[in-house]
């Protein structure tokens, strides 16, 4: 299987503006698009539906804790019937919306921090799969790929789900398969070894740690970023690298 490439878009709301969508949209496979509680609005939804559908791209929906104000990027302690209800809100929000344009929502990747918990925390993991499991549409799961990738198959195989293994282009990587910190040097990469990582991952199906040692990863998918034109350029490229 070629290795996809994701984005987050949809991610304007009323006067602000975030992201180069239009001109991102012709590079990916997979549209992770905003459902209104960390970004998004009605117009700004539909509007990335219409051009996802332009382009042929898949569309999946991007869901968060409600933190408009923090931009989704907030952890929230909410308990699991709480974190099912806002994630099924979200995902009948943009599936109802897909359907009036005649597109389904194909899987489902949570946002920001509700992401960065489900990926440490097994109860709010489960919580998150049992609201895409209850959905009336047949979607996928999209998480990070670690090296736990094979516990977290078996998790969404008891809810039926299946799972798309997700990658990070230009983000660098803990010894233990987390991303490493924001908060740390290093943890952005540069172009050059931005390009070099898809090109390990596409290659070899493994990424370079930041202490320097190789983590095999099972992506079935690569996240890029199009909030700037760098970005945009580097999606070229890295678009370049997965076809050849």
């Amino acid at each position: 299987m070629p290795l996809l490439l994701n984005c987050d878009l949809g991610e304007s709301f009323g006067a602000w503006t975030m992201g180069l969508d239009d001109e991102v949209m012709p590079f990916i496979d997979q549209a992770n698009i905003a459902c209104g509680f960390h970004a998004g609005d009605p117009v700004v939804m539909k509007k990335t539906l219409l051009s996802a559908k332009r382009n042929h791209v898949a569309v999946g929906a991007h869901p968060s804790y409600p933190d408009l104000a923090g931009f989704g990027r907030r952890s929230m302690n909410l308990p699991p019937v709480e974190i099912v209800a806002i994630v099924q809100y979200q995902i009948a929000a943009l599936a109802g919306m897909a359907q009036n344009l005649g597109l389904e929502v194909s899987y489902v990747k949570p946002h920001g921090a509700l992401y960065n918990d489900m990926m440490v925390n097994g109860h709010i993991r489960s919580a998150i799969m049992e609201a895409i499991a209850e959905s009336h549409l047949p979607l996928a799961f999209m998480l990070q790929a670690t090296p736990e990738a094979d516990i977290h198959r078996e998790e969404a195989k008891m809810f039926g789900l299946e799972v798309i293994f997700e990658a990070f282009a230009d983000r660098c990587y803990d010894d233990n398969g987390a991303l490493l910190s924001r908060s740390k040097a290093g943890a952005v990469h540069s172009r050059e070894k931005m390009l070099a990582q898809v090109e390990q991952l596409k290659n070899e199906g493994s990424v370079t740690t930041v202490s320097g040692h190789r983590l095999e990863l099972q992506a079935d998918s690569l996240c890029v970023h199009g909030d700037n034109m760098d970005g945009v350029q580097a999606i070229q490229q890295i678009r370049q690298i997965i076809n050849q």
